[in-house]
């Protein structure tokens, strides 16, 4: 049983917002949309929904052809960001609302509001109104009468963005178990690459309204099918910069050369793009880390965060980030030695196909 996306596109007027795409999600899986803002996460959950209708293609659910089929005719629940729940009501006739339109019999109502409840941890304020509750209680309600619903289809749009960091953190940690063991496709936007890592799943990538790869969310994470996929996938952004292969060497503008690595040694001699993502650029001290090249480049900016520094420099024509644990201290606009693992670097052909390494 699955939800599948047939060749779907969305245009108005002449702007496609979504590109031809085909798509299929299985029975009891939790899925995440990875992108931008803009890059098409809302308008593909809008289709999947029924809430919006397809310019070209049809969509499939557990084998039936519901292209078109109103929103109201199908059992799902959509989360938006905004806390979106009745004000006049309490937080029980907020969560049983659905059932009552759905015409549940009271004491099911009764059931399903209360085990949600405490699953959510709202038992104690079900007497309450929206105004009367935290934010973070209030997305909580919102999820509640997702989950007290039943719904076949549930469409999560960046439910976690307007929450302060500590409320965050604690339904990111909840939400894969909250869903688990429920026979129902449950579909998760984010903006946040670390986000779509720690939910795992899968994730499709959106770049531009296209889906650039979709599968398991740790080997797209690894094996990014292009450079466009790899970008999606990277917070802080992937460094680039193009590259020839000579031998066992890879060479960059100005002068700077490292030994190829593992990922590079099969592949043939040519220009490339290479990619690194930033964590895999460090500040070295001296000399270079085991199996890594040492470089020099002009630091541009220094963000100390907690126990992490972000650091952006010049080097070869590019600018450069490095992402590491601890606090490194560099004047802005001195020379700074950083060590790069040549073994994490991808390599993207001419149009931007991976061609090797891995994560």
């Amino acid at each position: 049983m699955t939800l599948e996306l047939r060749k779907v596109t969305k245009r108005v007027g002449a702007e496609t917002h979504i590109h031809e795409t085909d798509l299929v999600l299985e029975d009891g899986s939790f899925n995440i949309l990875l992108g931008t803002t803009l890059a098409g996460k809302t308008t593909l959950m809008q289709l999947m929904a029924g809430l919006d209708r397809p310019t070209g293609g049809e969509v499939w659910f557990r084998g039936r052809n519901v292209t078109g089929v109103a929103v109201q005719k199908r059992n799902v629940s959509v989360v938006y960001q905004q806390f979106i729940n009745y004000p006049n009501f309490t937080v029980y006739e907020n969560i049983a609302s659905p059932l009552r339109v759905a015409g549940v019999a009271e004491a099911e109502i009764e059931r399903r509001v209360r085990a949600t409840a405490e699953l959510l941890r709202l038992a104690p304020m079900l007497g309450r109104r929206p105004a009367e509750l935290s934010g973070g209680q209030q997305q909580r309600t919102a999820i509640a009468r997702a989950l007290a619903k039943d719904s076949d289809l549930i469409l999560l749009d960046e439910p976690l963005a307007n929450l302060d960091y500590k409320l965050r953190e604690e339904l990111r940690d909840e939400l894969p178990r909250l869903f688990a063991r429920r026979n129902c496709i449950v579909v998760y936007a984010t903006t946040e690459p670390a986000e779509a890592l720690l939910f795992g799943g899968n994730t499709a990538t959106l770049h531009q309204g296209r889906v650039t790869q979709f599968g398991p969310t740790a080997r797209i994470y690894r094996h990014p099918s292009d450079l466009r996929s790899a970008r999606v996938f990277s917070d802080p952004p992937i460094n680039t910069a193009p590259a020839v292969k000579r031998g066992g060497e890879i060479a960059l503008g100005e002068g700077i050369r490292w030994r190829a690595g593992r990922a590079a040694q099969a592949i043939a001699d040519g220009a490339y793009t290479i990619g690194i993502r930033p964590h895999h650029i460090v500040p070295a001290a001296d000399g270079a880390a085991p199996g890594g090249a040492t470089v020099e480049g002009r630091v541009l900016v220094a963000e100390l965060s907690g126990s992490e520094s972000v650091l952006h420099f010049r080097m070869g024509g590019e600018t450069w980030v490095s992402q590491s644990h601890g606090i490194h201290r560099f004047e802005v606009g001195s020379t700074a030695r950083f060590s790069v693992d040549v073994d994490r670097i991808f390599y993207f052909d001419a149009a931007g196909s991976l061609v090797a390494g891995a994560a």
